[in-house]
Protein backbone atom coordinates (compact mmCIF):
# COMPACT_ATOMS: atom_id res chain seq x y z
CA UNK A 1 0.00 0.00 0.00
CA UNK A 2 2.78 2.39 1.03
CA UNK A 3 4.42 1.51 -2.53
CA UNK A 4 1.17 2.51 -4.54
CA UNK A 5 0.81 6.00 -2.60
CA UNK A 6 4.73 6.76 -3.38
CA UNK A 7 3.95 5.87 -6.68
CA UNK A 8 1.10 7.88 -7.35
CA UNK A 9 2.46 10.87 -5.51
CA UNK A 10 5.56 10.53 -8.02
CA UNK A 11 3.63 10.31 -11.27
CA UNK A 12 1.31 13.39 -10.20
CA UNK A 13 4.62 14.99 -9.50
CA UNK A 14 5.85 14.41 -12.60
CA UNK A 15 2.39 15.37 -14.54
CA UNK A 16 2.83 18.95 -12.96
CA UNK A 17 6.13 19.47 -13.78
CA UNK A 18 5.27 19.07 -17.15
CA UNK A 19 2.88 21.37 -17.17
CA UNK A 20 4.66 24.29 -19.78
CA UNK A 21 2.72 27.19 -18.57
CA UNK A 22 5.42 29.47 -20.35
CA UNK A 23 4.81 28.17 -23.84
CA UNK A 24 3.76 30.54 -26.52
CA UNK A 25 3.72 33.89 -27.90
CA UNK A 26 2.95 36.98 -25.16
CA UNK A 27 2.95 40.86 -25.96
CA UNK A 28 1.71 43.75 -24.39
CA UNK A 29 0.56 44.37 -27.74
CA UNK A 30 -3.23 44.30 -26.52
CA UNK A 31 -2.95 46.50 -23.83
CA UNK A 32 -5.92 48.54 -23.09
CA UNK A 33 -5.18 50.99 -20.30
CA UNK A 34 -1.70 51.31 -20.93
CA UNK A 35 0.46 54.02 -23.55
CA UNK A 36 2.41 52.02 -26.04
CA UNK A 37 5.48 53.62 -26.54
CA UNK A 38 6.65 50.12 -27.95
CA UNK A 39 5.50 47.12 -27.92
CA UNK A 40 7.09 43.80 -26.52
CA UNK A 41 6.90 40.39 -27.94
CA UNK A 42 8.16 37.39 -26.45
CA UNK A 43 7.92 33.66 -28.12
CA UNK A 44 8.78 31.16 -25.81
CA UNK A 45 8.73 27.55 -25.57
CA UNK A 46 9.48 25.43 -22.35
CA UNK A 47 10.59 21.95 -22.03
CA UNK A 48 10.23 20.86 -18.38
CA UNK A 49 12.54 23.09 -16.99
CA UNK A 50 14.10 24.81 -19.52
CA UNK A 51 13.05 28.19 -21.51
CA UNK A 52 14.42 29.08 -25.06
CA UNK A 53 12.84 31.34 -27.61
CA UNK A 54 13.14 34.61 -28.91
CA UNK A 55 12.01 38.66 -28.11
CA UNK A 56 11.73 42.16 -29.50
CA UNK A 57 10.96 45.91 -28.70
CA UNK A 58 9.00 47.50 -31.35
CA UNK A 59 8.62 51.19 -31.71
CA UNK A 60 8.08 54.16 -34.18
CA UNK A 61 11.54 55.45 -31.51
CA UNK A 62 14.44 53.79 -33.33
CA UNK A 63 15.91 54.61 -30.03
CA UNK A 64 13.82 51.83 -28.55
CA UNK A 65 14.03 49.02 -31.10
CA UNK A 66 16.10 46.43 -30.15
CA UNK A 67 15.67 43.67 -33.10
CA UNK A 68 15.70 40.52 -32.26
CA UNK A 69 17.01 38.48 -29.29
CA UNK A 70 17.52 34.54 -27.98
CA UNK A 71 16.17 33.70 -24.96
CA UNK A 72 17.26 31.02 -22.79
CA UNK A 73 16.71 30.19 -19.08
CA UNK A 74 15.18 27.95 -16.75
CA UNK A 75 11.58 27.58 -14.59
CA UNK A 76 11.87 27.23 -10.81
CA UNK A 77 10.47 23.61 -9.50
CA UNK A 78 7.17 25.26 -8.54
CA UNK A 79 6.47 25.81 -12.17
CA UNK A 80 5.41 29.73 -11.51
CA UNK A 81 8.27 31.12 -12.08
CA UNK A 82 11.79 31.57 -14.27
CA UNK A 83 14.68 33.20 -14.74
CA UNK A 84 15.57 34.30 -18.46
CA UNK A 85 18.87 35.93 -19.84
CA UNK A 86 18.21 38.28 -23.76
CA UNK A 87 21.29 38.34 -25.38
CA UNK A 88 21.56 40.44 -28.65
CA UNK A 89 23.88 39.56 -31.97
CA UNK A 90 25.47 42.32 -30.75
CA UNK A 91 26.60 40.81 -27.49
CA UNK A 92 24.41 43.09 -25.31
CA UNK A 93 22.95 41.15 -22.50
CA UNK A 94 19.93 41.36 -19.63
CA UNK A 95 18.30 39.30 -17.72
CA UNK A 96 14.70 39.42 -16.06
CA UNK A 97 12.30 36.85 -14.25
CA UNK A 98 8.88 36.13 -15.63
CA UNK A 99 5.84 34.90 -13.32
CA UNK A 100 2.71 33.23 -14.41
CA UNK A 101 -0.14 34.55 -12.79
CA UNK A 102 -4.06 34.03 -14.17
CA UNK A 103 -3.30 33.40 -17.80
CA UNK A 104 -0.76 36.73 -17.97
CA UNK A 105 2.85 37.01 -17.72
CA UNK A 106 4.59 39.52 -15.47
CA UNK A 107 7.83 40.53 -16.52
CA UNK A 108 10.86 42.00 -14.38
CA UNK A 109 13.83 43.15 -15.41
CA UNK A 110 16.80 42.46 -12.90
CA UNK A 111 19.84 43.59 -14.38
CA UNK A 112 21.64 44.42 -17.97
CA UNK A 113 21.61 46.96 -20.95
CA UNK A 114 18.09 48.76 -21.27
CA UNK A 115 17.25 46.47 -23.78
CA UNK A 116 13.69 45.83 -22.59
CA UNK A 117 11.49 47.21 -20.20
CA UNK A 118 11.72 47.12 -16.33
CA UNK A 119 8.62 45.78 -15.67
CA UNK A 120 5.25 44.93 -17.84
CA UNK A 121 2.36 42.80 -18.37
CA UNK A 122 1.92 40.56 -20.78
CA UNK A 123 -0.88 39.04 -22.44
CA UNK A 124 -1.01 35.29 -24.18
CA UNK A 125 -1.01 36.33 -28.34
CA UNK A 126 -1.67 32.31 -29.05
Amino acid sequence: MKNLFLLLVLISLKSYSQHNQFTGTWSNENCKDCKKEYIFTIKIAQSYYQIFGIAEVISDNKELNSGTMDISGYVYRLGDKAQIKFKTKDGHSASGVLYVNEGALQFSKRSGNDLIPKEIILDKLY
